[in-house]
């Protein structure tokens, strides 16, 4: 027997259809809701913060760098200035392959290999987003000609106009002005990072270090409207920057060149000064170097025949050296003895010609081997009689004696506006016991 044929429910079908539709329905409600709440956060809840962001993907602040100051001598002889130069600089947010575009300079330019770990040095330093890097300095013209026929090639590469610091009288000056140099990683997170954006050196000795302050000046900005690619658009703010103090030095070229001649090629130093002010007239340290070198960056070759030459022409032999004073130190300790009462101006000392301590045969010898005789203090000043002031010394002992020079200034330092100068040394019992573990002897 055949089975029935059922019979469609048209109502059950509607119902499943329309509940369908309802949840359907529902389901786009949901997510219209959802989208609009979403809209509403972003359009009014959080309008300010991305506007902000948006604005800050539009608009940059690029700095404009100081000019440094420059630096004279006391008759108005420029000692340090500033050129233009034609640098090579990358800015990483405008570039498509940094790596890429790196290894096509050193091919185009024919660099040397050590020049790829340079630039990727400079890459690492921290910086502001669209802040410019300086890769190379001084572009010949036709290493400026090369770049700009493959400029197409090489997105974030430009060729800069900046100044570079210049010093015209080279190694004559280089042991007192100093000179300045990039700034390096250590350097870099103890500046302002506000007023030494876009700048690419510092005063690293010298002058130029002790008033870096005054030498920099502040930097100026620039508001300009980029686009997704980073190219300025226009310009919307403009603030110039405020240059450099410049700086009148006490030394006289002519004195220093004079000083120079005198020295010849022997190491030393000279130093000349004015006995009514202080001031420093000449200063000269030989053998010398140029300071230029090291403006961009000098060389590892370079560096290294300088730091390893025998005549040591990176030492400052007036602010770093050490040596005796010399006979200049006489009329002070008869001062000493004086104050300390173990000797008259009529006290009188017998020179044969050299000192004993007593009780012992070792003879220190007067300049005048024969002997002055019976001197007093007039007579020992004037002759600059070596036996009387090591027996005055001797009478006065290492204590007294320290604390009577080091009111005179001996082993402290004389307050130059340099950084690098020496202390000296006035020794006493306690800097033997302290440094070499020593009793003091006679």
């Amino acid at each position: 027997m055949p089975e029935p044929i059922p019979i469609k429910d048209h109502e059950k079908e509607t119902r499943l259809v329309n509940k369908r539709l309802i949840a359907c329905a529902l389901f786009v409600f949901a997510i219209s809701c959802a989208l609009v709440v979403r809209l509403y956060i972003l359009q009014v809840v959080e309008f300010d913060y991305h506007s902000t962001i948006s604005e800050n993907n539009r608009v940059h602040v690029l700095p404009i760098p100081p000019t440094r100051g420059l630096i004279y001598d006391r008759n108005g002889v420029l000692l340090a200035d500033n050129r233009p130069s034609y640098n090579l600089t990358i800015t990483r947010e405008r570039a498509t392959d940094v790596n890429q575009e790196l290894d096509e300079v050193i091919n185009l330019l024919h660099l040397p290999a050590e020049d790829r770990t340079v630039f990727d040095k400079a890459m690492k330093q921290s910086r502001h987003p669209f802040t410019p890097v300086t890769l190379f300095y001084e572009l010949t013209e036709e290493q400026i000609a090369v770049l700009a026929v493959n400029e197409f090639r090489l997105p974030g590469l430009d060729v800069e106009a900046q100044f570079v610091r210049h010093y015209p009288l080279g190694a004559h000056f280089a042991h007192s002005i100093g000179y300045v140099g990039r700034i390096n990683e250590k350097e870099s997170k103890t500046l302002d990072s506000v007023e030494y954006r876009g700048t690419q050196s510092i005063g690293k000795t010298g002058i130029e270090r002790f008033y870096e302050a005054q030498l920099h000046g502040h930097v100026g900005y620039e508001e300009v409207e980029t686009n997704a690619q980073g190219r300025v658009l226009r310009v919307l703010r403009h603030t110039d920057p405020v240059p450099g103090k410049n700086i009148v030095l006490s030394l006289d070229v002519k004195l220093q060149e004079a000083a120079e001649a005198a020295l010849g090629d022997r190491r030393g130093s000279v130093v000349a000064l004015d006995p009514s002010t202080g001031e420093v007239l000449a200063m000269v340290s030989n053998p010398s170097f140029d300071p230029n070198l090291f403006v961009t960056g000098i060389s590892s070759k370079e560096y290294s025949a300088l730091r390893d030459s025998i005549d040591r022409p990176l030492f400052n032999r007036v602010l770093r050296g050490l040596y005796a004073p010399g006979s200049t130190i006489k009329p002070e300790v008869a001062i000493a003895g004086l104050d300390a009462g173990v000797v008259t101006p009529q006290t009188r000392v017998f020179d044969p010609g050299y000192y004993q301590l007593p009780d012992f045969d070792h003879k220190y010898r007067n300049w005048n081997h024969s002997g002055d005789g019976w001197v007093d203090m007039d007579a020992a000043i004037m002759r600059s009689n070596d036996t009387y002031f090591y027996d005055l010394a001797h009478k006065l002992g290492i204590d007294r004696l320290h604390d009577y020079m080091a009111m005179f200034g001996l082993g402290e330092k004389v307050s130059l506006d340099m950084f690098e100068e020496s202390p000296g040394l006035m020794p006493s019992q306690a800097w033997k016991r302290a440094t070499r573990r020593q009793a003091w002897y006679p």
